[in-house]
């Protein structure tokens, strides 16, 4: 069986672990591909050398909601990252998105970044990554303004009408060690709700540690841990459930 983390921050500069060790560990286990998820100008370039050293990574480039204020009128450093989208291994851009939960960016600059965004992986014809947090009306919106998009709402655990809302404009969504020790039932349901060809699973590490290895920095190889929990809760074998989520990933990412 293969699984493919396809969203990861071992990149970042404070990772607190050795990156060819993880990577290392999680080829052992079975996590043949990981995406390096970059959220500024700078650790988007740390995902493309990352993705330049290994066979088995590669890149997304992106600026998150937070880094709004810090990007929106900087026409220089704007291009600098447009430029990024023609680097090798680039697979995607983001994470983008809307967040409105910690509202660390004005809104409006959130959603000038977020069609910044847009507008460039339509122009280097790129999938997305989304980061949305409690902001799912103004980013339907927004992403309606836009044809053709594909791409993932990583990380998700909203409601079941979002996810409906998600899946009826062609969008995958990402699922993570969330899953394995929320609390909230409406969200397992909507786990096991989700269509099976739209599922993608990612570590989203350092963050979010699946709960057998809660108290540890996460790594690439927990998203077999993820799966394992979500194929039991879907009644899916372990096998199928890592063939058809490694598929959906590597035609979404074309890796």
């Amino acid at each position: 069986m293969h699984f493919i983390d396809t969203h990861a921050h071992i990149h970042f500069p404070d990772y607190e672990l050795d990156p060819e060790e993880v990577l290392e560990a999680a080829k052992i286990d079975g996590v043949t591909k990981v995406i390096c998820v970059g959220c500024t100008l700078m650790d988007s370039k740390l995902a493309i050398e990352m993705a330049a050293r290994h066979d088995n990574v590669w890149a997304s480039i992106g600026l998150h909601p937070h880094e709004g204020a810090q990007y929106v009128s900087d026409d220089k450093a704007l291009q600098e990252f447009r430029d990024l989208a023609a680097k090798t291994k680039v697979v995607a851009v983001g994470e983008t998105g809307l967040d409105y939960y910690y509202n660390n960016t004005p809104k409006e600059d959130q959603k000038k970044l977020l069609r910044f965004q847009l507008n460039l992986a339509q122009e280097f014809n790129l999938p997305l990554i989304f980061h949305v947090r409690e902001a799912f009306s103004d980013f339907f919106a927004i992403l309606d303004d836009f044809e053709g998009v594909r791409g993932v709402v990583h990380s998700f655990t909203g409601t079941m009408d979002e996810m409906e809302e998600i899946l009826r404009r062609g969008l995958h969504i990402g699922l993570n060690g969330i899953m394995t020790f929320t609390k909230e039932e409406k969200q397992l349901e909507m786990a096991k709700a989700l269509p099976l060809s739209k599922l993608l699973v990612e570590t989203d590490a350092p963050f979010l540690t699946p709960k057998h290895f809660r108290g540890k920095i996460c790594q690439p190889k927990h998203v077999v841990s993820t799966a394992e929990f979500l194929a039991r809760l879907r009644g899916e074998s372990l096998e199928d459930f890592a063939k058809a989520t490694t598929k959906n990933a590597q035609q979404l990412f074309n890796i």
